[in-house]
């Protein structure tokens, strides 16, 4: 390996790809992985959010906007407590804030306690249960009753099927009561919300065999003097004749009710109730999604400046807009951010988390002009990693990708980033190894945005693809449900098909082609290495290979998840990697966290025996302490290197640049 800055500057320097040198190494990569979890604007206009931190073993702390622009945010959370709600399984939100008053659930215990903003304590709200038996999540503030009104999971009598709800919690008192039930009887709820104005109360619905995107229901409650729900109506959903996944209810000051759901169109648009003849209105049609899955409790996708505003998704590209709902016209704001997650909007101005090709995951504060028609400024108020731009020469840019799947006429859609380093090129008559990476979920989607994991492997002259197979979202109903009852087909399927085609491209080469996927994205990487041969060596982090186990093992959110996209008995069984060892053909590494409660680990234990005793190279790491989704630095770390090192020794035939000490592969050291 050369290293010649100088050298640069005249001409790249031919060398093997795969074997680069880059700055942007495992570590750099960990650093970058802080995640934001959930954003509300505080009585002072400025913004709190929840960031876990790998540094500090992915303990999740919210924290407070600096009162000065470019200043320090301030941590909010005392030491000893952390911000996140275990609620199913996934959380999301775990906070809500009213003036400068928090309620949080605190990760250990499951808690909610209420925080003083600038107190070092915080006082408990809810009574001490044992083993996180009571979790929360998704609550609000209610201005009617002074109390607190939150998606209450208890697994008391059964962890298996824990009873949800929607509960009220006081927050006057000094001891800890039991929470009030306010309404029960379904399997599951989310987004309560609470009118500002008159006594009464929105949330959605929904239950199994259902997820909340393929069919759920808007209802508004109204509170009896006591505070009780004692008449209630259905928005949204209750029509047998209609499919629709509505979410998002909010109301305005003035008491009035959005939401989004997907009706006819198949995309989620955003309408309103008009109360009076109890009839929906679509404020503005567009082949767009304008919120997406709810996988975490919490989601906020638009917020009112008095207009609305709105992310939406056209085309794989997300941005933020202003809808106005009075003359019916939306208007695409122009900011840096090519994809949008999140919007919480404060008096004429609006915080929005996103990211785009050369920005990682961000928050940004946008102004709008008096029109609210224009952003005037734009600043970045928190990002994933602050010194990323270092890097920047090193970016490889995504190209959105439209392939033909098997399925004639049929597209489907990926990310593809060539090798690019500033400093190495590859010879003439040599083409770059690729990685395919297939997307967990697999009801979620690959967003062409800047991530160190990707660069670490384009910087180092690897190409990536990043697939939204069939069943992805972003891309409407229909495009969603390409996977019901083909799960392992479809998904398969156009993660060959993308290969094949970059090969036939001549922009990869066909000897080297590896795939990687993490949780449902192991199953599509396993599955793919099972049941084709395209792929010529696979990593599976926490991945799943027996369907059927999957199902018996896990929580109640996705009980019924895995059968609308599996089908019967038989295809449970044809269709689980772990029945057909026999079939694998190539390398193997596995990575597992010991506590993963989602995919459990004998999962990858027995596909690593399975293979071991097949005799083909194959590796297994597990990791104490971690479940599922690895948030510790070294483990994230490790993970990355050891994968790289892995297809360099099996599939790559180069030499990587950086000092890695492999573990051990069994059939092959």
């Amino acid at each position: 390996m050369h290293s010649q800055a100088s050298a640069a500057a005249e001409k790249a320097v031919v060398a093997p790809y795969g074997s680069w040198e880059s700055p942007i190494s495992a570590a750099a990569v960990s650093a970058a992985g802080r995640t934001v979890e959930g954003l509300a604007v505080a009585g002072d206009g400025r913004l709190l959010w929840v960031e876990t931190r790998p540094e500090e073993g992915g303990r999740a702390v919210l924290v407070k906007e600096a009162a000065e622009p470019g200043g320090d945010a301030v941590d909010v959370t005392p030491e000893g407590f952390a911000v996140r709600s275990l609620a199913q399984e996934y959380g999301g939100g775990a906070f809500a804030v009213q003036g400068d008053v928090v309620v949080f659930s605190n990760y250990s215990d499951q808690r909610l306690y209420k925080q003083t903003i600038g107190d070092n304590s915080a006082q408990p709200l809810t009574p001490d249960y044992t083993g996180s038996v009571l979790r929360y999540a998704d609550g609000v503030f209610d201005p009617h009753f002074c109390r607190y009104v939150t998606i209450m999971e208890d697994h008391r009598k059964d962890s298996s099927n824990p009873v949800t709800t929607i509960a009220a919690v006081t927050i006057s008192d000094r001891d800890a009561n039991e929470p009030t039930v306010l309404v029960s009887g379904n399997d599951f709820y989310a987004f309560p919300r609470i009118d500002p104005i008159k006594r009464r109360m929105a949330w959605i619905e929904w239950s199994n065999p259902n997820m909340s995107w393929d069919k759920a229901q808007l209802w508004v409650g109204y509170f009896s003097e006591k505070g009780e729900v004692h008449n209630k109506i259905c928005i949204a959903g209750g029509d047998p004749t209609l499919v629709e996944s509505p979410t998002e209810p909010k109301w305005t000051s003035k008491g009035e009710l959005f939401f989004i759901t997907d009706r006819e169109s198949g995309f989620w648009n955003i309408y309103k109730w008009d109360e009076e003849s109890n009839l929906i209105v679509q404020l503005y049609s567009l082949d767009a999604e304008f919120s997406k899955p709810m996988w975490i409790f919490g989601v906020s996708s638009y917020g009112f400046l008095g207009k609305d505003d709105t992310s939406n998704k056209i085309n794989g590209r997300s941005c933020a807009g202003v809808l106005d709902h009075d003359s019916g016209s939306f208007s695409e704001l122009d900011i840096p951010f090519s994809s949008v997650t999140n919007i919480v909007s404060g008096d004429g101005f609006f915080y929005v988390e996103g990211a785009s090709a050369t920005l990682p995951v961000s928050i940004a504060k946008v102004t709008l002009d008096e029109k609210r028609k224009t952003a005037t400024n734009f600043s970045i108020v928190w990002s994933s990693s602050e010194d990323v731009m270092q890097y920047a020469s090193y970016f490889s840019l995504p190209e959105f990708m439209e392939f033909p799947t098997v399925v004639p006429g049929q597209k489907a859609y990926a990310y593809f980033y060539a090798p690019h380093n500033h400093i190495f090129q590859g010879s003439s008559d040599e083409k770059p190894p690729l990685l395919v990476r297939t997307h967990g979920g697999p009801t979620d989607e690959a967003r062409g945005v800047l991530d160190l994991g990707v660069q670490y492997w384009t910087s180092r002259g690897w190409a990536f693809v990043d697939v939204n197979y069939g069943g992805s979202t972003g891309f409407g109903r229909e495009y969603r449900e390409r996977l019901l009852g083909k799960w392992g087909i479809v998904d398969v399927d156009d993660c060959c098909s993308c290969a094949r085609v970059l090969v036939e491209s001549g922009k990869v080469d066909e000897r080297r082609l590896c795939i990687t996927g993490r949780s449902a994205g192991g199953y599509t990487t396993l599955a793919s290495l099972a049941f084709r041969d395209t792929f010529k060596a696979g990593a599976s982090l926490y991945g799943i290979g027996d369907l059927s186990l999957l199902r018996a093992e896990t929580h109640k959110f996705e009980s019924h998840y895995t059968d609308n996209l599996v089908g019967n008995e038989n295809a449970y069984y044809e269709r689980s990697p772990i029945n057909f060892v026999d079939k694998f053909t190539c390398p193997v590494i596995l990575f597992q966290g010991l506590d993963d409660k989602v995919v459990p680990p004998d999962q990858a234990r027995k596909i690593y025996k399975a293979l071991k005793e097949k005799g083909l190279p194959v590796a297994l790491v597990e990791y104490e302490g971690e479940q599922h989704g690895f948030r510790k630095a070294e483990n994230i770390k490790f993970t990355l290197e050891q994968q790289m090192v892995f297809f360099a020794r099996l599939v790559g035939n180069f030499k990587v640049a950086d000092d890695i000490t492999p573990i051990k592969i069994e059939n092959f050291d």
